[in-house]
């Protein structure tokens, strides 16, 4: 089932294990923009580009008062290796049972070489201080992405 989130719809909630053996949820982070990005598979080249893209905004995205969180199916040893082997400073939160990705709309059906399969679609979910949505990115392109969230955030 895919939902269409917009802005101005409360974002759903969620409470899923994190790297580092920590659990992140969306209660947790009230009172603080959310920088929610999923992603399809951690150290690939599209998903590391896009994580040292957000990674290297981080001190702008925390002057803004945004927190980055990552948001993928894989294992949180998978997080835990991909965050080490990049340096990265945010939350990587693992949704093996793909809930949280079914509730935010991005777990899709997808093609590649004529074959059907189901995965993450690359999406952006900006949620305000109050647990609201605020913009969302769909299908997102990964060049230039993370300053154009950020810019979204300052606004904010």
């Amino acid at each position: 089932m895919t939902l269409a989130l917009a802005p101005g719809q409360p974002a759903p909630a969620f409470s899923l294990p994190a790297d580092g053996g920590t659990t992140v949820s969306l209660a947790g982070l009230r009172g603080k923009a959310v920088v929610l990005y999923f992603y399809p598979k951690d150290d690939t080249s599209g998903c590391t580009k896009e994580a040292i893209a957000f990674n290297g905004l981080r001190d702008a995205f925390d002057k803004a008062g945004a927190v980055i969180v990552g948001v993928s199916a894989d294992s949180v040893a998978s997080h835990d290796k991909f965050k080490k082997k990049y340096g990265l400073a945010f939350p990587l939160v693992s949704d093996e049972a793909k809930a949280m990705l079914e509730a935010y709309g991005v777990w899709v059906e997808k093609s590649m070489y004529g074959k059907k399969y189901m995965g993450i679609e690359r999406t952006t979910v900006l949620i305000d201080a109050s647990g609201t949505i605020a913009k969302v990115w769909a299908k997102v392109k990964v060049d230039g992405h993370a300053e154009e969230v950020l810019e979204a955030a300052k606004a904010l």
